[in-house]
């Protein structure tokens, strides 16, 4: 079942979407998600620095 997040403070980095939610626990997650068709990544990060650099620096594998 996929997860049901409110994300807030969600900000465009290139094709990358990055935004800031509470996970299960109630601890706050950043998440880093490509909007390319048939890219695939996605990846949740404890710092927001850290979801902003994966975005920064991704590329996706198929073009």
């Amino acid at each position: 079942m996929p997860a049901n997040r409110r994300f807030r403070n969600v900000v465009r980095i290139g094709p990358v979407q990055v935004g800031t939610a509470f996970d299960v626990r109630g601890r706050e997650k950043h998440t880093a998600a490509c909007t390319a068709p048939r890219c695939g990544f996605s990846a949740d990060y404890d710092s927001r620095a850290a979801a902003e650099l994966a975005a920064r620096t991704h590329r996706c594998p198929v073009r």
